[in-house]
């Protein structure tokens, strides 16, 4: 299989480019308005008919308590009040005496992927006991991902461009990854040094078909825990690159406000072991925060102030709220994503890593938490240090530049899991193009 050389790339861009026809300049304002109007797309009307399953007799000022406290997320757009297209589920998530009427009505169950790790935790942490070793219980996994973009999304004859998630190959607990096959003959993979990793692919478009990318791999996925003691973590060497470079501030999302300084603070009062200070930064987000679906991130100016402003948060959400409260801690944090690729409940998931002086970098699932199973301290915790064996690495930071470059914003400009894919005409945004994973568990 050919591998496309960066110069052809270069030249069907410029070419590209050159021949646009004239069309009004891009704006971000514009494209975000869009973005907004995609992600509030209900009525009242809409919203309260699901309310209604759970609360038949709802009422108006119901309503606007909800709303007040952000349980229930709206706003006004064009001139109307527009609901969050999860608003109603969200709220039975959110609001306490919400989801005691919710729960009462139907139960709890474990979740798809809490029934496999009820399974894969205790696996791993005896196995890490037993072995002596961090990275244990190996998962192999053949992956197909498909990307398909809409029947006449783009003109006939159109070259569309596509970034599609690949798994890394520079992470221990990751490992043997083996390219299969792409649906082009020629492909481009990001560098290694690259923070979020990719297969690119070009395709014309073609008149009354859909345009579809996709490629094969095998990789193997294991579990990590770190069974942390106090005593093992060091003070730090605050002089290092790695110190200076993870404790630092970024211009979005990772912002050192007065308000996450006194936070932060106050969450670690009176202790000086970087462990204990961000299991207590752990334990509060938990148990604070509740899941609930997100919005695109692109269309949030500073995700943690958001999490604390609407009292819930996804996985990056809560993780990017987690990172920033450790390095205002000084306490060494990065962003990590791709996949969980547990068998029968696969999804987009972020976690993070942290740094202890003395034991390295350690896995932190803040989304996963406390988990709801657990039966010992060891599973209490196990994810603040450790995480289960079901992952895809795809990206070790967030909003970070594609490789080859892409032209105009990403649909989502903070993460990158879903794929991206834009033409001569812009950027092309999730309701224009679908994704699919196969996934074959080789040793499950």
């Amino acid at each position: 299989m050919r591998k496309l050389v960066y110069t052809v790339f270069l030249f069907v861009l410029a070419s590209a480019c050159g021949t646009k026809p004239e069309s009004k300049p891009y704006s971000w304002d514009d494209d975000l308005h869009q973005r907004l109007l995609t992600d509030f797309c209900l009525t009242e009307a809409q919203v309260k008919d699901y309310i209604e399953k759970y609360i038949p007799d709802v009422t108006d000022e119901q309503m606007r308590r909800w709303e007040a406290s952000n349980a229930l997320e709206c706003m006004t757009l064009d001139g109307e009040k527009r609901y969050f297209r999860n608003a109603g589920p969200n709220l039975f998530r959110v609001d306490s005496a919400c989801y005691d009427i919710k729960t009462a009505k139907e139960g709890t169950a474990l979740s798809g992927s809490e029934q496999v790790n009820k399974e894969n935790l205790p696996e791993i942490i005896a196995a890490v006991k037993k072995d002596k070793k961090a990275i244990v219980a190996p998962k192999r996994m053949r992956v197909t991902y498909t990307l398909t973009v809409d029947t006449n999304a783009v003109p006939a004859g159109k070259m569309i461009r596509c970034w599609l998630p690949y798994p890394r190959k520079d992470q221990s607990r990751q490992t043997d990854v083996k390219f299969i096959s792409a649906s082009e003959p020629e492909y481009v993979f990001s560098p290694q040094d690259c923070r979020h990793s990719t297969l690119y692919m070009e395709k014309r478009a073609v008149k009354g078909e859909p345009t579809v990318f996709s490629e094969t791999f095998e990789y193997t996925s294991c579990g990590e825990w770190h069974n942390l003691r106090v005593e093992d973590v060091q003070p730090y060497d605050t002089a290092t690159a790695l110190y200076k470079e993870y404790t630092a501030e970024r211009e979005k999302h990772i912002i050192f406000s007065p308000r996450l300084h006194e936070l932060a603070a106050k969450l670690t009062a009176g202790e000086n072991n970087p462990y204990l200070k961000a299991k207590r930064i752990f334990r509060w987000v938990n148990d604070n925060f509740p899941w609930a679906s997100a919005r695109e991130y692109s269309t949030i100016e500073n995700i943690p102030e958001y999490v604390l402003d609407n009292r819930h948060g996804d996985c990056g959400q809560v993780s990017l709220l987690f990172i920033t409260l450790c390095r205002i801690s000084g306490i060494p944090a990065h962003f990590q994503s791709g996949f969980m690729m547990h068998p029968r409940a696969w999804n987009l998931h972020d976690w993070a890593e942290v740094y202890f002086e003395g034991v390295g970098w350690v896995p932190v699932d803040q989304s996963f938490g406390i988990p709801a199973f657990a039966r010992n301290a060891d599973e209490e915790y196990f994810f603040m240090g450790g995480i289960d064996s079901w992952r895809m690495i795809v990206n070790t930071d967030y909003g970070m530049p594609l490789v080859p470059e892409k032209k105009y914003p990403r649909s989502e400009t903070v993460d990158f899991q879903r794929g991206e894919v834009e033409w001569e005409g812009g950027n092309l945004y999730f309701p224009q193009w679908s994704y699919h994973m196969d996934i074959d568990y080789l040793n499950y």
